[in-house]
């Protein structure tokens, strides 16, 4: 029943959830580095105190 809801809830965004599920792991993945690399970034920034 759940799913039937879900279907109709979702229409043709269903396809795109089970597609991430799928995928999760490199999803998730990229997402990390990419936070990681944006901490590493703001972090070498020379700061001025002026």
């Amino acid at each position: 029943m759940v799913e039937h809801l879900l279907d109709f809830m979702l229409g043709p965004l269903r396809g795109l959830g089970r597609f991430y599920f799928e995928h999760q792991l490199i999803f998730n993945t990229l997402i990390v580095a990419v936070a990681f690399a944006n901490i590493i970034r703001h972090r070498k920034k020379p700061q001025h105190n002026e």
